[in-house]
């Protein structure tokens, strides 16, 4: 469990690429409607619960350990328990550090189901909590469980929520492959309606996947819902093989820059549940 993998030390650097400079605006809020998930099949689960300062199951967890993977990120990503522990109330801790380590100004971690967990199709779901400030840049996501063999982008990656830690009240969901990844990922943003914040209490964020169709939601309101016919011309869906499942907080990157003089450290992104359920086609 504390080792590095290393088939995600040679291949991570390319999961995470993402910029995105072609992103849409903030989505139209719609009224929350029911998942279908809700009558569909638990098949995989993680509810976080043990011992505080204890690390997550091994049999459903794997460590990125490393730094740099990309994105030109400013953390090292450890196995301890300091960056990466259960808090003893039901939730996962991934907890961001000021502290030299190994070369590197700052601590995090990133955990993923590598070898352990894959599915093809289905709802995605998480109840996370944010942190907060400039230069945190927190995400769940999932990436093609053949990226060994296909790399990146043609493996595919879903990134059910990403977010800027100077930007409390906005998250994105994006999905990336060959022709439409980076820059050109098919993007959008959802903003919390009066002026809410991520950062302040828990949200569910999920993705509802069934083989030609990608919805996004935040506490089960769609705001983004893509097809192969969203995809710019002569690309193609990826999106009909098993993905693992990501979660980690990177500090600084091309996507929200370094922290400053008013990111306070040390900065945890609680997750309480990740939850996959079977849905219909």
């Amino acid at each position: 469990m504390s080792r590095a993998s290393g088939l995600a030390r040679r291949l991570l650097p390319l999961l995470c690429m993402v910029t995105f400079t072609g992103c849409e605006g903030p989505a139209a809020l719609t009224t929350p409607v029911a998942p279908p998930a809700q009558t569909g099949r638990l098949i995989w689960a993680e509810e976080f619960t043990g011992p505080a300062g204890s690390l997550p199951l091994s049999t459903h967890w794997t460590f990125d350990v490393g730094t740099d993977w990309g994105n030109a990120q400013l953390e090292y990503d450890t196995a301890r328990p300091s960056n990466v522990s259960l808090d003893g109330e039901g939730h996962l801790a991934i907890t961001a550090r000021r502290e030299d380590y190994l070369g590197s100004a700052y601590t995090s971690g990133r955990i993923n189901t590598n070898g352990l967990f894959s599915q093809a199709t289905g709802r995605f779901e998480a109840r996370i909590k944010m942190p907060t400030g400039r230069g945190l840049w927190p995400a769940f996501w999932l990436l093609g469980a053949d990226h060994a063999t296909t790399g990146w982008p043609g493996c595919g990656e879903i990134d059910i929520m990403e977010y800027r830690g100077q930007e409390p009240g906005v998250v994105h969901g994006s999905l990336h492959g060959p022709g439409y990844s980076g820059g050109n990922a098919r993007s959008k943003a959802y903003t919390l309606p009066g002026g809410g914040r991520f950062d302040t209490g828990f949200h569910v964020f999920a993705v509802e996947w069934k083989p030609n169709q990608i919805t996004w939601l935040v506490d089960n309101v769609p705001y983004q819902v893509l097809t192969p016919s969203s995809l710019p011309a002569g690309t193609r869906w990826v999106f009909d093989h098993p993905f693992i499942v990501i979660l980690n907080l990177a500090v600084g990157g091309n996507y929200v820059g370094p922290p400053d003089a008013s990111t306070v450290f040390p900065q945890t992104l609680l997750v309480d549940y990740v939850r996959v359920y079977q849905v219909a086609s």
